[in-house]
C-alpha cells in the first residue's frame, strides 16, 4: 500500500466552496495529484470543543457552522460515508490519551467540506473527523498527532484544516488578495519552523506577531498534528501554498511526505484559468 502523505490546508471562508479562485484551483489540483486515500482523517479547526472524539457514524452530516452567508452554502451537502473502522482505529492509537467514538453528536463541519469539495467533489472517499479538545495545552496536539502516524502506512490521508494566520477582527476587504505586514511576517516564520524543525512549531509563541495573528487557538491547533506528524517522522513539512487574503488570513498549505514535484503542479494550477484546466495540470 502507498504510504500516504499529510496536509494541513489553510481553508479561509466557507465561500470557496464555491468559489474559482488560485487556492481552490490548488485544491482541485492536489485531489488529483495526491495517491488516493483508503479514507480520509479530517482534523478542522471548527470542531473546537471540551474533549478528544473522532466521528464513528456511517453517514456523517453535513455541519452548517455559521451564519450570515449565501442560502445555497447553507444548503450545501457533502455525503460522504463515514469511515467508523477508521474511528477505532484512531481511538486505539490515541491511547493512553484518551477519545470517544461519536456516533451522531457531529459529522463533517466547513473546515472540512469546504475543501474536500474541491479535492473529492464526488464525495466518495469515507471520512472520520477529529474534534480539537480545547481544555488540553498545545503541546497535547503536537504529542497527539505524533501517534497517528501509523495511519499513513495503512492508506489514511490525514488532512488538517485551518489558518496559519486567522484574525477576522483585522480582516480588509480592499486587501482580499494581500497580508497586512505582521501577517507576512508570521505566515513567513512559521514557513521557516515548519523547514527546519516542525516538532518544535511552538516556538512560534514567543514571535512579536503570534498574539495578533493568532488572537484564538481554534484555527492554528490543527498545524500542530501535521508537526507532530512530522516530528515522529524526522522529517521537514513542505510549505506547498503560501499567500494571506483580506490582511489577516493565511491560506499557507503545507505537506508532510509530499512528492517534490506537487509544489510545481500548485504553482500551475493556481495562475491557471478555470478549475478544469487546475485539474488537467494535475493529471
Amino acid at each position: 500500500m502507498t504510504r500516504m502523505p499529510a496536509l494541513f490546508i489553510g481553508h479561509g471562508s466557507p465561500t470557496n466552496t464555491f468559489d474559482n479562485i488560485s487556492y481552490t484551483r490548488c485544491w482541485r489540483a492536489l485531489g488529483k495529484a495526491l495517491p488516493r486515500p483508503k479514507a480520509i482523517l479530517a482534523i478542522s479547526a471548527h470542531w473546537y470543543f471540551g474533549t478528544s472524539a473522532v466521528t464513528a457514524m456511517e453517514h456523517p452530516r453535513t455541519i452548517h457552522d455559521f451564519y450570515g452567508f449565501p442560502e445555497r452554502l447553507s444548503t450545501f451537502q457533502y455525503p460522504a460515508p463515514g469511515a467508523p473502522d477508521l474511528a477505532r482505529r484512531v481511538v486505539e492509537l490515541a491511547a493512553p490519551f484518551w477519545a470517544g467514538a461519536d456516533q451522531d453528536q457531529w459529522g463533517l463541519d466547513h473546515g472540512t467540506w469546504s475543501v474536500l469539495a474541491h479535492m473529492y467533489p464526488e464525495a466518495d472517499v469515507p471520512v472520520a473527523q477529529l474534534s480539537l479538545n480545547g481544555v488540553k495545552p498545545l503541546e497535547y496536539h503536537v504529542e497527539l498527532g505524533a501517534k497517528l502516524a501509523a495511519l499513513r502506512d495503512e492508506g489514511v490521508l490525514i488532512l488538517a484544516t485551518g489558518n496559519v494566520v486567522h484574525n477576522l477582527s483585522l480582516m480588509n476587504r480592499r486587501m482580499a488578495n494581500h497580508g497586512e505586514d505582521w501577517a507576512k511576517r508570521f505566515e513567513q516564520a512559521t514557513i521557516d519552523q515548519a523547514a527546519k524543525d516542525p516538532g518544535q512549531m511552538l516556538k512560534l509563541l514567543d514571535h512579536p506577531d503570534f498574539d495578533i495573528a493568532v488572537p484564538t487557538p481554534d484555527h492554528f491547533i490543527p498545524l500542530l498534528y501535521i508537526a507532530g506528524l512530522a516530528a515522529a517522522e524526522n522529517e521537514p513539512l513542505d510549505c506547498l501554498i503560501d499567500g494571506c487574503m483580506y490582511g489577516a488570513i493565511s491560506m499557507t498549505t503545507f505537506g508532510l511526505g509530499t512528492d517534490p514535484a506537487l509544489a510545481q503542479i500548485l504553482e500551475q494550477a493556481a495562475q491557471a484559468g478555470s478549475l478544469e484546466e487546475a485539474m488537467e495540470l494535475a493529471c
